[in-house]
Parts: C-alpha cells; sequence; structure tokens
C-alpha cells in the first residue's frame, strides 16, 4: 500500500512538473520543476553527495600529481587520466579493471605486482563502493531511500583505505603511493580531503537513520584487523 500511494505521489509530482515546465523555461533564474519532486532532505543528501565526490575528485587530482608515473600508464596527461575514471559512462569500470570494482578493486591497486595505473584503480574502487553507498544515484527524489548502514560502512572503509594508502609498500620498502608527507613539508592534505569525506558519510548516515528510524551497526575494528565492510548488498 505504502509503495502504491508513493508511485501515484510520484506520478502527480511529474505531471506537475510537466505543466511547470510547459509554463515556462528552466534555467537563467527560472524555476526548475525537478525541484518539486525533492523534499527538503533530498536537497541535503544531494549536497553531501556533490561534496564527497568533489573531494574524492580532488584526491585523485593530489594523487597523480604526487605521482606522476600513475597518469603516464593509462592517459597523455593528468587532466586525460582523471577524465576517464570520473566519466560516468565506464561507471567507476574501466576495461584495464578486469571486472573488480569497489573494495576489491582498491586493495588490487596497492598490492605490489600491480602494473596499471594505481590511482585510477585506487579511486576507481572508493568511486564504485561510494557509488553503491548512494545507491548508484546521483541525485536524490521524494521516492529515493537511502540506507544509514551502507553510509556508515562507506566513512569506515574510507578510514581503512587511508591507513592502507599509507602502509602500502613495495619490495624495496618504498610506499607504493606517495600521499601524505610529515618531513620536511608536513603535507597532510590528503588526509583532510578523507577527512572531508568521512564527516559527510557520517553527518549523513545520522541524519538518514534519524529520518528513517533505522538502527547503525557500529563496527569496532583495531589497526591490525582493518577490514573492508560491505557496502553493496546491503538490505
Amino acid at each position: 500500500m505504502r509503495v502504491f500511494l508513493l508511485a501515484a505521489a510520484f506520478s502527480a509530482v511529474l505531471a506537475a512538473c510537466a505543466a511547470n515546465s510547459a509554463s515556462g523555461p528552466k534555467g537563467n533564474g527560472g524555476f526548475d520543476p525537478a525541484q518539486l519532486a525533492k523534499t527538503d532532505f533530498d536537497r541535503v543528501a544531494d549536497v553531501h553527495r556533490r561534496e564527497v565526490f568533489a573531494s574524492l575528485h580532488l584526491l585523485a587530482e593530489k594523487l597523480y600529481r604526487r605521482n606522476p608515473r600513475e597518469w603516464r600508464k593509462s592517459a597523455g596527461s593528468m587532466e586525460a587520466a582523471l577524465g576517464r575514471i570520473f566519466e560516468p559512462r565506464y561507471a567507476w569500470r574501466l576495461p584495464e579493471f578486469d571486472g573488480k570494482s569497489g573494495t576489491g578493486l582498491v586493495l588490487a591497486s596497492l598490492r605490489d605486482d600491480y602494473a596499471g595505473d594505481r590511482i585510477a584503480a585506487f579511486i576507481g574502487g572508493l568511486g564504485g563502493m561510494l557509488n553503491a553507498a548512494f545507491e548508484d544515484k546521483t541525485e536524490f527524489f521524494v521516492i529515493d531511500d537511502l540506507d544509514p548502514q551502507k553510509l556508515y560502512n562507506s566513512a569506515r572503509n574510507l578510514e581503512i583505505a587511508a591507513w592502507k594508502l599509507g602502509q602500502a609498500r613495495g619490495a624495496d620498502g618504498r610506499p607504493l603511493l606517495l600521499a601524505n608527507e610529515m618531513a620536511p613539508d608536513y603535507n597532510l592534505s590528503f588526509e583532510r580531503e578523507f577527512g572531508k569525506m568521512i564527516g559527510n558519510l557520517d553527518t549523513l548516515s545520522t541524519l538518514v537513520a534519524d529520518k528513517t528510524h533505522r538502527g547503525i551497526a557500529k563496527a569496532i575494528q583495531s589497526v591490525a584487523s582493518f577490514v573492508f565492510l560491505p557496502v553493496a548488498g546491503i538490505k
């Protein structure tokens, strides 16, 4: 019954949108009829998602600037490499990933024997995981539903990914990817971007849990047992 009512309400909203669209242009300060299908909460979710992926893009750029050898493996320029990772038609599954995605791809990118563009794989894996946490949607409307557990698990996975990124070493003992640096420049900008993403996800997961009256199973992990939490497939 609830599904039927939601579908009926949404149909009415779409009809109103169509009527408004016919009566006036969108953009240039005009009314966007799609906003009729959004609640205030949907707009909040949109902002959090936008901020998370903006930080992910900045993190990718920072990693490429510190590790230029990586973008040279997959593209003719850093900008081209970034464009490939965030190209919507690839849906976080570039051909060279060999079917891997999500946290499995993150782990593969930090193996010593990984021969491809580590940053593309690392960021692509995180992007796929985050996309799943946001139910594969780029914006939210009145009938859309988010799972607070997926958002919470994604935040913890970002903490794990940040730790693994800092710990990953090759056979020669050198970092597989240069990121945070304590000396001489004390460059912690990578950690700040991870922190922004984690903060956005934790805030949104709490808001969704309060709105939907759903609990969140909190995970307690030690550094020694850092294992990625499930995101896709959670019901």
